[in-house]
């Protein structure tokens, strides 16, 4: 058995063990709201939103169940907070609340299908060969390279396979498209490939604009094929399957929406009253749309088989035999470090040419079986299993690997840790990038400053495992990234992120944003996602959110394992002009080896003085939402007022060793005769008279008052790890009440 062939053989099982893995813990399940439909072109495409990113795989199998009906289809985009399915049936115009469950491995199914015919081809396996052994020599001519758009044609046109180290905001987008529109120039066939449908829609669209500007398009050589995410739908060319059916054939989208019409008003007749004669008319019709169907799946094999350059998702290449049954005269394939390795193989032996492009310094692949040939196929991505990243850990770049060197999206300020301890001083910074990015700077909070380190240190031990993930939230870190985002946005910011390592904390986020900001969110692009979500995405601000802190005994896996450092870029290079790390610096001075990459970052932040202290909280925020406020926890009118008001219900959590004073005795036994209070703490407290008492619980106080109003720091708590000056947050909030008492209490209290 030759090397190739094992290497095939072992994708194969990992692929084959990824899907025993999946199949075994069963379908994911999504809950999904306001579902509208959108086409009826033979299937119906629904639109529906969604209270968190999902990760469902474009072309997926889904089964979406309302009510008593289970209906089967296809996930045609589920990027952001919302998902677009194509299902086999229409269920209404209007579907209010519904759930989705999805299979994750029949994609997987598919690949392992095309690497038994890579197998069986010679010229395939050597391709593979090829990629996977890059010792040839390379045999591009140095001395004629004009630029970095040149030395890619000049790699590609004279190596079989090029890589290509694209660093975030080195110009990667630009540089794809100027060599995809010199092969096109030549009359050489194209392949666009990436696993989001986002990343190949941009790099189509790209390309077609700058080969209109060279006044060389002609409709019908550009094709995005397959489902796209909207930005292609705007361009003023047709390069989508929809837009070049409407240009170069309009009668059969004519006819085919005729048919579609006249089949939505016979089925609303045989709703009201059933007739033979509707039945058999009903039953013609669909044949008659069937075949128009078909004709309209030719016409499009058409496209493909005349188009120059062609754009798909990964998932879509392995699954139809339009593109996995065409040669190409050169591929690229984009995020490859995003790619299964099977993945990449298979986008190699589609074309005499490839070009693997992305950045081995940003986040891996992700599966979820622990299974060994999993994680060595599936868990890490083509360039270390090339061998290519491992000359760059010696000090040295592979013979075939072109590195982009000059980044123009970040501020330097917030640059200079990443070009020197994630890329080794390999890339710098384009002169022209400071100045673009300080009116962003110029903003509050902290203006004039590109980089902060909000330290949390000493205000208390807020950091706690999720009851039903064990992911990690930390509630008091959560609000002052809540109240980074509103002084930015005050200030004029509408292009926000917030990242976390942690999904529980991210969803939080979202449940905050949702309940406090929905309104400003309309008008301002503010996104809360895990580091994982954001990879590919860039925001003018960025609140980087580490979570861990007090009374955790260690800091999490995502901030110290294999992969942390390429985790901590990704959070980092999101940005363009302000970077705000928002991290309990003495928790990770701590509990971090001080070679680790987050440790790294908060002593880099340290030396630069970018570090605002606890004690600086008064001097940054500048504006109280009525729903959020801050007050010194040593002024307690406040939150006595909102005990004595309180209607039916009060929770309050105490640290074990925590004395309450009098006057918060006092003000707890005052309590109306109709107020429920329940106690959460590890100390009986006999004289506050609870109705209800749990042991187990949080580590520091809080209060929620009729499931409404959350008071975060109060009673006021002294002692170890808590230095002044102290503070307290009131907080109006149904959904993050709703949420706290679900963590801490018993659904029966």
């Amino acid at each position: 058995m030759t090397k190739t062939n094992l290497y095939i053989k072992e994708w194969q099982q990992a692929l084959q063990n990824e899907i025993i893995y999946l199949k075994k813990y069963g379908s994911n399940k999504y809950k999904v709201t306001n579902g509208r439909l959108l086409s009826t072109d033979g299937t119906f495409t629904y639109y529906f939103d969604t209270a968190f990113s999902l990760k469902i795989p474009v072309g997926s199998s889904i089964t979406l169940v309302w009510g008593g009906l289970k209906q089967g289809g296809r996930a045609l985009s589920s990027e952001g907070k919302g998902i677009i399915v194509q299902l086999e049936q229409s269920l209404g115009d209007l579907i209010t609340e519904a759930l989705i469950f999805h299979d994750p491995w029949e994609l997987l199914e598919k690949l392992i299908e095309r690497l038994d015919e890579i197998n069986k081809s010679k010229q395939k396996r050597v391709r593979v060969h090829r990629l996977m052994n890059p010792s040839m020599p390379a045999n591009h001519p140095k001395e004629k390279i004009k630029s970095n758009v040149h030395e890619v044609v000049l790699r590609s046109k004279y190596n079989p396979v090029t890589f290509v180290w694209g660093p975030p905001g080195t110009g990667k987008t630009y540089t794809l498209a100027r060599v995809a529109a010199n092969k096109y120039f030549q009359e050489k066939s194209v392949l666009i490939l990436s696993h989001s449908n986002q990343a190949v829609d941009v790099l189509i669209s790209e390309i077609a604009a700058f080969i209109k500007k060279k006044a060389r398009f002609h409709v019908g050589d550009i094709l995005r094929y397959g489902f796209n995410t909207g930005v292609v739908e705007d361009s003023e060319e047709p390069l989508s399957i929809n837009q070049l059916m409407v240009k170069l054939d309009p009668s059969l989208i004519t006819e085919k929406d005729m048919l579609i019409e006249e089949r939505r008003n016979l089925k609303q007749d045989l709703a009201r009253s059933f007739s033979k004669r509707d039945s058999n008319h009903l039953l013609e019709l669909e044949k008659k749309i069937a075949k128009l169907l078909e004709k309209i799946r030719q016409k499009e094999s058409e496209f493909v088989k005349d188009a120059l350059v062609v754009g798909s998702t990964l998932a879509k290449a392995a699954s139809d035999p339009a593109i996995y049954g065409k040669e190409f005269d050169v591929v690229i394939l984009d995020e490859a470090s995003m790619a299964y390795i099977p993945q990449a193989a298979f986008a190699a032996t589609l074309g005499k040419r490839v070009i693997i492009c992305g950045d081995f310094k940003q986040l891996p692949p992700i599966a979820s079986s622990r299974d060994s040939f999993v994680t060595k196929w599936l868990k890490e991505d083509i360039f270390h299993r090339a061998g290519v990243a491992e000359w760059v850990e010696s000090g040295k770049l592979h013979p075939h690997l072109f590195l982009l060197k000059e980044q123009r999206r970040m501020h330097p300020d917030i640059s200079a840790f990443t070009n020197r301890y994630i890329y080794q001083s390999l890339v710098g910074d384009h002169e022209s990038v400071r100045i673009s990015r300080n009116k962003i700077v110029e903003y509050a909070p902290f203006p004039g400053r590109a980089a902060i380190l909000l330290d949390t240190s000493y205000m208390g031990a807020f950091c706690l495992n999720e009851k039903t993930s064990n992911s990690r939230i930390n509630l008091w870190q959560l609000l002052l990234s809540f109240q980074l985002i509103h002084e930015s946005y005050l200030s004029g910011v509408r292009s926000i992120g917030y990242v976390t390592p942690y999904r529980a904390q991210a969803n939080l986020m979202d449940l905050l944003l949702q309940d406090l900001y929905e309104k400003e969110r309309l008008s301002a692009d503010i996104v809360s996602a895990t580091v994982h979500r954001f990879q590919g995405s860039e925001r003018d601000v960025m609140v980087f959110d580490t979570v861990d802190s007090d009374p955790q005994e260690r800091a999490g896996m995502l901030l110290t394992g294999k992969d942390s450092e390429r985790l901590i870029n990704v959070a980092i290079t999101r940005t363009k002009g302000k970077f705000i790390h928002v991290c309990n610096h003495a928790f990770i001075r701590k509990h971090v080896y001080n070679r680790k990459t987050i440790r790294q970052l908060v002593e880099h932040q340290e030396k630069q003085q970018q570090s605002v202290r606890t004690k600086d909280i008064g001097s940054w925020i500048k504006n109280q939402l009525p729903r959020l406020q801050w007050i010194h926890a040593l002024k307690v009118d406040k939150v006595f007022i909102d005990i004595e008001q309180a209607r039916s219900s009060i929770v309050i959590s105490l640290s074990e060793h925590m004395v309450l004073s009098e006057e918060w005795k006092n003000v707890f036994m005052k309590r109306k005769p109709s107020v429920v209070l329940t106690l959460i703490s590890k100390q009986a407290r006999p004289e506050l008279q609870p109705d209800y008492m749990q042991e187990e619980g949080a580590n520091f106080p809080f209060i929620i008052i009729d499931q409404r109003i959350m008071w975060l720091g109060h009673p006021l708590e002294r002692g170890k790890g808590i230095q002044p000056p102290f503070i307290a947050a009131r907080v109006v909030s149904e959904k993050i009440c709703d949420y706290l008492i679900g963590q801490f209490l018993p659904n029966d209290l």
